[in-house]
């Protein structure tokens, strides 16, 4: 009877070590679980009613983060049509105004031999008619070879680059690359009155023009733009172009400028292929908005359409607010 009383009870204890344990286990698992659950961060973004997203900084934020923001300042610039091109190699060209100065020479060289013994057997002196005539003769090729280099420059390059007073000290500094000779092509089927200037950038620095001034139309069209091309003449070649180097050009036109909004470079980022930037919509509340940067300028971009000179723009923190949206729809342990 003791014996049987006796395993009663280590049964007793045994079902009630079994019962603790498995309370143990299972809030042990239950803390496991909870521990593994990713932790949200905070949310600064929002949507707003007209379905943008906001992100929300609170004033002490904006301090550590050390953000500014600015008012949009109305601008004006020329109308203009953006075009491409490149920097042209002056070699050709120097060659061949060297073949038409050459010529020249040699035409007056040839034309004086053929008057002075023209003159002398006109006047019956030791001159025969023969040599005469073999003077002219001379004189009449070197008349024709000086045409055909002419023709030739016309051709290439047109009648602005013919041999004249300044073209000698033209060549000179483009050939060196201090001065730098452009060709812009317009866009198929735009066409343009004679222009003053254009804004060049190179494809490497899109953020600083380069002026230039207009020099003559192209002479011929190119194969792939089968469109008007245009000449330019950069004076101080401050930017070492070189020759076929490409560039983008915008050619001023006549009529109304262009109105809109001056937004520096600061503000600028660019993001899946495209420039935004972020407008303060309130006191602690700001939105990332798309804009086009199709003009360029000293001061930044002017931009025509999708800012106001109501709306403030952050130039100080931008790429900082751009992390903090990204941060803000992560989950942590995701």
């Amino acid at each position: 009877m003791k014996k049987l009383l006796l395993i009663l009870i280590l049964l007793a204890a045994a079902a009630a070590g079994l019962v603790v344990a498995y309370k143990k286990m299972s809030q042990e698992r239950e803390t496991g679980k909870n521990g593994e659950a990713p932790v949200v961060a905070d949310s600064r973004v929002k949507r707003a009613a007209d379905g943008a997203l906001t992100l929300a900084l609170d004033a002490e934020t904006q301090n550590r983060i050390a953000l500014q923001t600015v008012p949009l300042a109305p601008a004006t610039l020329a109308r203009e049509i953006k075009a491409y091109g490149r920097v042209l190699d002056p070699g050709p060209l120097a060659v061949q105004v060297s073949d038409v100065v050459s010529a020249q020479v040699a035409l007056e060289a040839s034309k004086k031999e053929w008057l002075r013994l023209k003159r002398l057997y006109e006047n019956g002196e030791n001159a025969p008619k023969r040599a005469v005539d073999a003077a002219e003769a001379t004189f009449r090729r070197d008349e024709v070879a000086w045409d055909a280099a002419r023709i030739k420059v016309m051709t290439a390059w047109g009648a602005v680059f013919m041999p004249g007073v300044g073209l000698p000290s033209l060549l000179e500094p483009l050939v060196a690359h201090q001065h730098a000779l452009v060709r812009l092509d317009l866009p198929a089927g735009e066409t343009t009155a004679p222009p003053r200037f254009a804004r060049l950038f190179a494809l490497a620095d899109s953020e600083r023009p380069i002026g230039a001034e207009y020099l003559a139309p192209a002479a011929n069209v190119d194969a792939q733009a089968q469109s008007q091309g245009l000449l330019f003449l950069v004076k101080s070649n401050a930017g070492g172009l070189r020759p076929g180097q490409a560039l983008i050009g915008f050619v001023q036109q006549p009529g109304e400028p262009l109105h809109g909004v001056m937004v520096p470079p600061s503000a600028v980022i660019r993001v899946a292929g495209k420039a935004w930037v972020y407008v303060q919509t309130a006191d602690t509340t700001f939105t990332r908005r798309e804009v086009l940067l199709d003009h360029p300028t000293d001061a930044g971009w002017l931009v025509t359409s999708g800012l106001k000179t109501t709306d403030r723009i952050v130039v100080t923190g931008a790429q900082t607010l751009f992390s903090e949206e990204l941060k803000s729809r992560i989950q942590v342990g995701e």
